[in-house]
């Protein structure tokens, strides 16, 4: 005779706020860090936190973070600097959109 168990209960199913999904996508952006212990520590599948992060890259398409630094000493006056990995722009206040443009799209990864 074969045993049948029915579990008869609330499903398991968490719901994450955008906020705890940026935290733990950003934990495995670390250098170094353990993918699976920070998902064991959230008590989740490693799988889980790379579609994350994975539907967070094709959400930001077009998009950047950006930091703005309140102590920043910009040398030539009025100014934004745009810091790639490999490339740092600075841009003077009286820059026409099309060469700040034309200079950022050669920049881009």
């Amino acid at each position: 005779m074969s045993q049948i168990t029915i579990i008869s209960g609330p499903e398991r199913r968490r719901v994450w706020s955008a906020e705890q999904k940026r935290q733990l996508v950003a934990a495995i952006a670390v250098p170094g860090a353990n993918v699976a212990e920070i998902a064991r520590r959230a008590d989740l599948r490693p799988n889980q936190l790379y579609r994350w992060r994975r539907q967070m890259k094709q959400a930001a398409q077009g998009f950047a973070e950006v930091q703005v630094q309140a102590d920043a000493v910009v040398p030539m006056g009025s100014a934004i600097i745009v810091e790639f990995e490999r490339a740092v722009v600075r841009i003077p206040a009286g820059a026409s959109a099309g060469l700040v443009s034309a200079v950022l799209r050669s920049v881009k990864p």
